[in-house]
């Protein structure tokens, strides 16, 4: 008798992982097609839920590695058994929520096999199965939305994203456990690259959390081999291509200027406060083969605090391209003035930034001190609230995480360009003089 496609996809389920793979390249399109929809046939290993019980799984992953789509997974597994379920979907922001969760590549709807779709409804938020179960969308920046509603199920997409101000990201974790009281055994899925964040911190320090830990390469089957080649030249084993792509959680430095919670206590979505003064800072490089051109730009806001909106900074760039994107960054944040360190040949720097036709004030500012001893000031600015950063910056902040106090620098690459274009920029709006005060041309 001819097997049915679910009695197919069961024998195959119930086979070792590399005779099913086989068995799997063998067939031809059409069939793997009509299999396409049955999860387990394909996941990887790290995709699937722990065998053992557990009320928190945390999925702690490099990008690529398929978190979104193990959530999504995991969350229709539970909508098309369960009726009754009441699931909550929670990310960073609304419209994350709603482009990852719900409508990416790897989301809710595209994942559905035809006649189990979940209608979506934006205006409410929420996602109805044809079982009867629902999902609703949260943002992690507004816990108090989390205070009251009553679920049996949650996935939390990126929490490492979280912002958490305030302490927003812990008590929208916080509610959100406060209101997992139907069903009879409420369970969270957590989906994250990792980030040494209180939050995530919080987790792994948690015995009763169920962790699995994976790389981009656990899902290289899926991904294109030129992006892995890619991935692979560009970050090897750079602290950014440990954390984004091994899933590696990087470590605060002993005796760091900046850790890792004081730029989480900093961090904001968006900037908070209009722009009263924009400067974008630069540290030229010394060769076009050499180090980065350090490109940041930083604003003072109405309220007094000063903000990191950009990290621009290019690698092994030329003269002429560096001093293109200088330009290219003025004009699109619309600065008023340029800052640059001088102390590798003040004339070429001034005459290769006017040459790419920077008609902004231009100050060219000299360092009498070490890098480290003129970020110091810098980062005590931080410990007093008087610096935010509008997003994330993930190689600039691997750099300040690397100065350490008394003039060593362990972070990424052989010098801070990027850090040290910040500490330029926000001595100029926050310091003044006091930054620095050997000033060679305005």
């Amino acid at each position: 008798m001819r097997k049915s496609t679910a009695e197919r996809a069961a024998f195959l389920i119930a086979l070792p992982q590399t005779k099913r793979r086989t068995l799997l390249r063998g067939m031809s399109a059409e069939q793997r097609q009509r299999l396409r929809h049955y999860w387990q046939l394909w996941a990887h290993a790290g995709q699937l839920p722990p065998g053992s019980a557990w009320t928190v799984w945390l999925i702690l992953a490099g990008r690529g590695f398929g978190k979104t789509r193990a959530g999504a997974e995991w969350v229709r597994a539970v909508a098309e058994a369960n009726p009754g379920a009441r699931i909550a979907l929670v990310a960073a922001s609304l419209p994350e929520a709603r482009n990852i969760m719900v409508e990416g590549a790897s989301g809710l709807l595209a994942i559905a096999p035809r006649g189990k779709r979940p209608k979506f409804e934006p205006s409410r938020r929420r996602l109805t199965w044809p079982s009867g179960a629902q999902a609703t969308l949260y943002s992690a920046g507004e816990p108090e939305s989390l205070r009251g509603p009553q679920h049996s199920h949650a996935w939390c997409d990126e929490l490492a994203k979280w912002i958490n101000t305030g302490g927003r990201a812990e008590a929208a974790w916080d509610n959100l456990q406060l209101g997992l009281r139907l069903g009879d055994l409420p369970c969270v899925v957590v989906t994250t690259t990792p980030r040494a964040v209180p939050m995530v911190k919080r987790l792994l320090a948690d015995e009763d959390v169920a962790t699995t830990r994976g790389s981009t390469f656990a899902n290289r089957a899926n991904l294109a081999r030129g992006f892995i080649r890619s991935v692979q030249k560009q970050y090897g084993q750079t602290s950014l291509g440990r954390q984004e792509l091994d899933g590696e959680m990087i470590a605060d430095v002993e005796g760091a200027l900046w850790t890792r919670a004081m730029l989480e206590a900093a961090r904001e979505t968006a900037a908070s406060s209009p722009p009263v003064r924009v400067v974008v800072a630069v540290d030229p490089p010394v060769s076009a083969t050499g180090d980065a051109c350090g490109i940041v730009v930083c604003a003072l806001g109405e309220d007094g605090i000063a903000r990191v909106l950009a990290d621009c900074s290019v690698e092994k760039a030329s003269p002429e391209r560096w001093a293109r994107k200088v330009a290219q960054t003025a004009e699109a944040w619309s600065a008023d003035r340029v800052v640059a360190e001088a102390n590798q040949g003040g004339a070429m720097v001034a005459s290769v930034l006017r040459a790419a036709e920077i008609s902004l004030p231009l100050k060219l500012v000299h360092a009498a001190r070490g890098k480290v001893a003129r970020a110091e000031p810098v980062a005590a600015l931080y410990e007093a609230g008087r610096v935010r950063h509008a997003g994330i910056f993930p190689q600039l902040e691997d750099q300040l995480c690397g100065l350490i106090a008394g003039g060593r620098y362990e972070g990424p690459g052989r010098s801070p360009d990027r850090a040290d274009a910040l500490v330029w920029g926000l001595s100029e709006l926050l310091l003044g003089r006091r930054g620095e005060p050997r000033i060679l041309l305005t």
